[in-house]
């Protein structure tokens, strides 16, 4: 028996996973699997040299007991880019839905009951699968999808944290696969998470990678800060594009905010009134302090019991559309039938 309430953000057995193989320039058919291994070469390219791309999505159960999707299909486009960027073959949406709704159809009672703060995290994966030595693509991928039950990212629920700034190294570079949602990306910033969470901090708050000036990206997850009635986020060619903050962009701007992304510099730390960080794992999560180790300074922003005023009123926008209780005036809400 599940404990819905108290699920961690982590992987769970379900009853099954949905896969494609790509070979001979065309994808093939949709298959059903129960094993949660996969069998590779040893020098498959996925690797080696780094071919492979995943994305992250949810589905919730309603109170009306109705599942639904939340913007799926921006997923799939950011799939394809990421896929494209590293040499790999574009998903076809049809394709990407036809797993997605095959998933759910094979996991449903693993979507968690409305009302315990927990949903059903979907993982899309492709890899290169074909063994080469030499750094080349693969001509064959495997296309997996695959789902959890997950309680909030955060073991605390939507509460603020402090984040400290990085400076020591870079998550990725301007013209690097940063705007693309790729392996590479999460394991040059493994070693600052580490040193985050050893000093006590929730995640490292990177800097772009030229200057070292301005605001790039908040561990594994978009920036923003509010201040004036203002909503604020990092500008940057070395980030990937949060479904989760183009959303809280549009929301932002329908109850009356201004809305600008553009270059965040350090200097305007001080001044802001909020700040927080999003993304489809987290959704919000307001920061409540922000520490610079080579000012040996922290700003702080509302407190570590509250969160800021329109930064809750967001989240409880956003999530109140996934879940079905606010209206979708968008259009991003698919019901899984």
């Amino acid at each position: 028996m599940i404990d819905w309430s108290k699920l961690p953000f982590g992987y769970m057995p379900t009853h099954a996973n949905i896969r494609c193989i790509y070979t001979n320039g065309t994808w093939g058919d949709v298959t059903v699997h129960t094993e949660e291994t996969i069998t590779l070469h040893m020098a498959a390219t996925c690797l080696h040299y780094g071919q492979e791309c995943f994305e992250g999505l949810k589905a919730y159960r309603g109170n009306d007991n109705t599942i639904r999707l939340f913007r799926w299909q921006e997923n799939a486009k950011r799939m394809s880019k990421s896929a494209q960027r590293i040499g790999m073959p574009e998903i076809p949406q049809e394709l990407f839905k036809d797993m997605l709704f095959t998933l759910l159809k094979h996991n449903t009672e693993f979507i968690p009951p409305y009302g315990t703060g927990a949903s059903l995290y979907i993982r899309p994966l492709m890899i290169g699968i074909e063994g080469k030595l030499g750094l080349n693509a693969s001509t064959e991928y495997l296309f997996v999808m695959f789902c959890s039950p997950v309680g909030p990212y955060y073991k605390d629920g939507c509460k603020p944290v402090k984040v400290i700034i990085e400076r020591d190294s870079d998550r990725a570079a301007p013209l690097g696969t940063g705007n693309v949602k790729v392996g590479g990306n999460y394991a040059a910033a493994v070693n600052a998470t580490l040193r985050a969470h050893q000093q006590g901090y929730s995640s490292a708050l990177y800097l772009d990678p030229k200057e070292k000036k301005y605001i790039d990206e908040c561990g594994p997850a978009n920036f923003f800060a509010i201040k004036n009635n203002t909503y604020i986020t990092p500008q940057s060619s070395s980030i990937l594009e949060s479904i989760t903050n183009l959303s809280l962009m549009k929301l932002a701007a329908n109850i009356g905010m201004k809305v600008e992304q553009r270059n965040i510099s350090l200097d305007e730390l001080p001044t802001f009134e909020e700040a927080g960080q999003c993304g489809t794992a987290a959704v919000v999560t307001p920061i409540c302090e922000i520490y610079d180790p080579i000012e040996n300074v922290s700003y702080t922003y509302g407190s570590p019991e509250s969160l800021g005023a329109q930064s809750m009123k967001l989240y409880n926008t956003l999530v109140g559309i996934q879940y079905g209780d606010v209206e979708d005036t968008e259009g991003w809400v698919t019901v899984f039938k």
